[in-house]
């Protein structure tokens, strides 16, 4: 009964901080983690430290709540019965494969308690269902390691490709490379796989080559993708003006694609000469799409919606700078590549579990949707922003701990269904 009215007191006083800690009993609790990890590990044994212990000490770490994982595990220091120096040796080992499903099962989760409670968002190009997708290296890290404190550079622990879910504000997959400093070509084939019939790709155009767009024609997807100037191609007919959009003037042309096997495909071209150069000066860009122009099934896309969508790329990169301004993705004390990764992954999981949260307010506060695209202007942050109930929930996190054991927790939602989770997410959400 005591619990219970401190667990009403922070209701009121703090929901969005209630509604993460329940979240997070609920994908990331002890049980289901150790099972994922038995089920995805190839050679690192489970030994006497849990993978779940691992993955808590840097939750608090991502989130700000700890500085460094040394105090995170001074602060839990008594329940986990290991040395620090074993949590690091644990750290090091955790395979990519771990790291990878951790991100992909916990954001089917989150995924499908946000459609329980109908909080969707229609995407940037209504009628698809799309995917926008970014590469992301981690930046350098410490020369703590022996083997790093020769190297004049800070060390590149790795890099990732993320795939955001825009109409549920998710990254959802991640592939993830121990070299820092390889291209991500490579990875392109693994991201293929991903690719489902009717889904709608937007990317950069580092993702413009043959393969990728070959491939996601194959798999009976489409792409809007910024063209590289190293793909070339064929334009057919002549460059039609067909109007403005907000970044410049639009105009069309169709381009023929012929790969390595001999095979064509004629797509669109989309040209945008804009009002204001690009960061890097350039005045004009090009846009290579699939989508239908002419036909009613599947619903026809006019090239100056195209153009508007491609912009929507950013959602990704501000949700790369929310994981390093808001939440500590890249943690620069973490020299070998698999403990870097594991620790940007555990990021990944934290900000789709604020994004879930951010999910519930939108039911009953439009201005969370005004929020979104304000959140990066100086002075113009709003209430219900990422990055203020980010540091909301750091801020109350050491005291709803102190005062709530993590046995209530446990036994107040591990048990949750799906809908259970969703139904009291709306509950407090006003």
């Amino acid at each position: 009964m005591v619990f219970a009215e401190v667990f009403d007191s922070f209701i009121n006083q703090s929901p969005v901080s209630v509604m993460f800690r329940g979240t997070l009993e609920k994908v990331f609790a002890s049980d289901r983690l150790d099972k994922l990890f038995a089920e995805s590990v190839e050679k690192q044994r489970v030994g006497d430290l849990a993978f779940s212990t691992c993955a808590d000490l840097l939750s608090l770490v991502v989130t700000q709540i700890q500085p460094s994982v040394h105090a995170a595990y001074r602060a839990k220091q008594d329940g986990i019965g290991v040395a620090v120096k074993s949590v690091y040796n644990k750290l090091a080992g955790i395979e990519l494969a771990v790291s990878e499903n951790l991100v992909r099962e916990t954001a089917a989760d989150l995924n499908e308690v946000i459609v329980e409670m109908r909080a969707t968002r229609p995407g940037p190009l209504p009628g698809y269902d799309v995917r926008i997708v970014d590469g992301n290296h981690l930046s350098g890290t410490q020369h703590r390691l022996k083997e790093l404190r020769s190297l004049a550079d800070a060390p590149l622990p790795g890099h990732t490709v993320a795939v955001l879910n825009p109409h549920v504000e998710l990254i959802e997959d991640l592939i993830a490379c121990q070299d820092g400093h390889a291209n991500q070509k490579p990875l392109y084939v693994q991201l293929l796989h991903k690719v489902q019939p009717g889904q709608c790709w937007i990317a950069d155009r580092d993702y413009s080559t043959q393969a990728f767009l070959f491939g996601i024609r194959r798999r009976k997807a489409y792409f809007i993708i910024r063209q590289h100037g190293v793909l070339k191609g064929r334009l057919l007919g002549r460059r039609r003006r067909l109007g403005r959009t907000n970044s410049g003037v639009v105009y069309e042309q169709s381009l023929q694609l012929t790969d390595a096997a001999g095979d064509q495909i004629t797509i669109r071209r989309i040209s945008v000469q804009l009002d204001k150069p690009t960061r890097g000066g350039e005045t004009e860009i090009q846009l290579l799409s699939n989508l239908p122009q002419k036909v009613n099934l599947p619903q026809k896309v006019a090239a100056g919606k195209i153009a508007e969508s491609y912009r929507n790329r950013w959602d990704i990169e501000t949700a790369f700078a929310k994981l390093t301004t808001v939440l500590r993705c890249e943690l620069n004390t973490l020299g070998y590549p698999d403990a870097a990764l594991f620790g940007f992954c555990i990021a990944v999981v934290m900000y789709n579990a604020v994004s879930a949260v951010i999910a519930a307010l939108r039911l009953t506060h439009p201005e969370v949707e005004l929020a979104a695209s304000q959140e990066t202007s100086p002075g113009k942050r709003k209430k219900f922003s990422f990055y203020y109930l980010a540091n909301e929930i750091a801020g109350v996190w050491s005291g709803m701990m102190v005062a709530i054991p993590d046995i209530y927790w446990t036994q107040t939602f591990a048990s949750l269904t799906t809908k259970q989770l969703a139904n009291w997410r709306k509950s407090f959400s006003g």
